[in-house]
This record gives C-alpha cells, structure tokens and sequence, in this order.
C-alpha cells in the first residue's frame, strides 16, 4: 500500500511539473521569454521630469482645443531631453497629439484628454489602416518611432466618438456598400515602428474608430487597461479595442475590454499578393491572460487583414457577452496562415466558440486567377466552461484548409450541438462533454 501510495505521488508531481513545462512554452514548443513574466508597473518618479500641461498655459476647459499648446509640451520635453507629459485632473480638449523620442503620457486620476470631435484637428499624414500603407487621419495619441513610450496614470483617454459614429452610420444609410475609410475618423492611440511599448491602467473609452492600434512594433505590453466603447444606443462602429499589426512578442494581461467590433484583432496586411508586400508581415509570440471580455464581435480574432499569426495563447479568461471567442477569418483574397493557437482556461458565455468564416467584404482578386489559400493550424481548445448557442461554427467553403485541431477538457452548453468532424483533417477529442454528452 505504501509503495503504492508512492508511486501516485510521483505520478501528481510528473503531471505537475508537465503543467508548468506547458505553461512556459508556446503551442509550436518553443519556450516562452521571461520577459512575459515581468509585469511591474511603471513608476511616475521613474519617467524623468514631469511636464504638467497646465503649467504651460493649457487650460482646463472641456470646450477649447488646445492641440498646439499641448503638443509644444511635448516638444518642450523632448528637445530638454525628455520627460512625462502629465494631464493632471480637469478635462482637456485636444486633436492629433505626436509624441517623441524619450517622452511618456500620464493621465492622472479624475484627469481627461479628450479628443476633438472635428476631423479638421487631425492632419493626414502617413499611416496604416486595415492592412494596407496609405496616408489617413492620425490617431488622437501617437507614438512614431518612440521606443520606450509608455502611457500611465489612472485617469481617461476619451475619443469622444458620438459625432464620428453618427456620421458612419448616415453613410452607411446612403449606401450600404460603403467602406470604413470612407467616412473620417481618428484612433484614439496609433504606435508605430516601436519598441518596448507600456501601457498601463489607463481608460481608453469612445473611440472615433480603432482604440488602439499597434504596428511594426515589438515587446508591447498592455497591462489592466478599461477599453470602452458602446454598442447601444448608438454603436461605436470599428472600435477594435486592441489591433495587433505586425508585431512580435506582445502582452495583454488583466485588461477589461467591451467594444462594437473586435476585442483583439490580429492584422498584417490584406489582397491576393499581401505576403510578398512591404509593410506586411506576422505576429508572432502573442499571450492575452486573465482578461474580462463584454460585448464585442469577438474576443480573439485572426484577419480578416492578415496574413500569418503564430504562437497565440489566450488563457484564463472570463467572457460575458463576446459574439465569439476564436475566430478565423479568413480573406478568400489574401494568402492566410493561422497557427499554433491555444485558448484555455476561459470560462462564460459566449454566442460561439470556434469560428472559421469566410469574409468577403470587399473582396477584390485585382485579376489574380488561382484564389491564395487560408489555413489554419495546430489549434488547441482546452480546459474551457462555456455556455454557447453554437460552439463549432465551422463550415465548409472552398479554400480554405483546416489540419490539426485539438479539443481538451471541454464542458460545453450549446443550442446547437453539431460538430461536422469531416472539415478539419486530423482533429481529436479528449474528455469534452457538450450538452452531457461526451464526444469522440
């Protein structure tokens, strides 16, 4: 009895020490950076010399833009060397603001800076928009080539939305078919081409289009961030809370997000020859952990506009309200390659689980005559509590490949029951219960 007793000791401590060897690697089994380990916050005392923007003559007045003022703050700071721009308490009106090398936001609690609901207070200049290089409106807060930036402070970055969003949907009742370029709005937060990005407990409500937009940048982390923006009684059209857009090694830990598009959306360039296009690319080497998702189309979505993400985990999370938890969406005029992708350890409700869909809004082959591939594999659903309408949405549409799709330790509530097996080559169950029924 003894030696027996022994020997499942011995067996709990091997499958523990596999937990957490899991736990460490990424789903291709690469080992997981320290670096994701490492979640301190930012000290304000540790940024430099505070610029306090009403001690520059900016006013608290929720009624005057006060752009220029408040950008030759920041351009005060930079040129001494840098410093902390600190929105102090009050409400202060502003359009597009651009930081630079060595400079940091803080917005302090009951502190606001608030977004100008006039396109005309955010210049053109070059950007990235939905996959593709072009020139557009600039983002309410933007980081061009400033690695280091960080964004801290308790306090509120309100996009102030309202007007641009009553604007998309006039144009979408004269004509249906209308893109999301073709009515102007801002951002609220655009970094590119940066590296070792912090943003911290922050609140980033009322986008005027994307919260916030993260392109050709690596180690990004986002830590206990309130994104907001409504989807009732006027919704926030395209108010993606975090788009991920060729970048590699990113953090999302602890950050509550309810928005009228996607949570997290995964972007790196669209069209039948994206793949071989300068300024696309992969993610890579992306973990979202023990966040809370609202509302919102989904919670983790892959595309439409990319074009390779590999090694995602999204884990111990709670979803209330989110239309999907995974997605992939594929482009049937993009070249597309989702995978190693592991989701587990989410608990809630959700209307579906697993979603492969093919999107074809403004599906343009520009006169390519063999349609690009979309696959998606080495997936892995596990240790998931979830109470559905339908979990496995999953069709059948022509090019589209589907291969390695594990599910694990599943407890599932759904209204729809079907899982069509036959879609995914290779596709395996292990103690996954849908209905009280057991799949295999």
């Amino acid at each position: 009895m003894k030696n027996y007793l022994v020997a499942m000791l011995l067996l709990l401590v091997t499958i523990q020490h596999q937990l957490r060897a899991q736990d460490n690697l990424f789903p291709d089994g690469t080992p997981i950076p320290e670096w994701f380990q490492q979640t301190k916050k930012i000290k304000l005392n540790d940024l430099g010399k505070q610029y306090s923007v009403t001690d520059y003559g900016v006013v608290n007045d929720s009624t005057i833009t006060q752009t220029e003022k408040i950008q030759e703050v920041i351009d005060l700071a930079a040129k001494q060397g840098g410093g902390v721009v600190v929105i102090p308490e009050g409400v202060f009106l502003s359009g597009a603001l651009f930081f630079k090398p060595n400079t940091h936001l803080h917005v302090t609690k009951h502190g606001v800076l608030k977004g100008s609901d006039n396109i005309e207070d955010y210049p053109i200049r070059a950007s990235r928009m939905e996959g593709q290089n072009l020139d557009y409106f600039p983002a309410l807060v933007n980081a061009y080539g400033v690695d280091g930036f960080t964004i801290s402070g308790t306090g509120t970055i309100n996009g102030n939305g309202l007007n641009y969003w009553k604007a998309f949907w006039k144009r979408r009742e004269e004509n249906p078919k209308c893109t999301n370029l073709e009515v102007s709005r801002p951002r609220l937060v655009f970094i590119w081409n940066s590296d070792n990005i912090q943003l911290q407990d922050v609140k980033l409500i009322n986008a005027g289009f994307w919260t916030s937009h993260y392109y050709q940048c690596n180690n990004i982390k986002l830590l206990d961030l309130y994104i907001y923006s409504p989807y009732k009684p006027v919704k926030a059209p395209s108010t993606d809370a975090i788009d991920i857009d060729v970048c590699n090694n990113v953090l999302v830990k602890g950050c509550y997000m309810s928005v009228n598009d996607d949570a997290i959306a995964l972007k790196g360039g669209k069209g039948p020859w994206a793949d071989t296009q300068e300024g696309n690319g992969e993610n890579t080497n992306i973990i979202i952990e023990d966040c809370e998702f609202g509302y919102c189309h989904s919670a983790l979505t892959n595309g439409s506009e990319a074009i390779h993400n590999r090694n995602v985990i999204m884990r111990n999370c709670k979803v209330d309200g989110p239309s999907r938890l995974l997605w992939l969406k594929m482009r049937p005029d993009t070249p597309q390659l989702y995978e190693y992708i592991r989701v587990e350890n989410v608990k809630g409700k959700v209307e579906r689980g697993l979603v492969v869909y093919q999107w074809k809004q403004f599906f343009d082959l520009k006169g390519r005559k063999d349609p690009p591939l979309s696959t998606g594999q080495f997936i892995t659903m596990k240790n998931l509590d979830l109470d559905c309408d339908r979990f496995f949405a999953v069709d059948e549409y022509d090019n589209i490949k589907l291969n390695d799709f594990h599910f694990e330790n599943l407890k599932i509530t759904s209204k729809d029951a079907k899982i069509n097996q036959s879609l995914i080559e290779n596709i395996s169950f292990k103690n996954v219960v849908v209905n009280g029924k057991t799949i295999k």
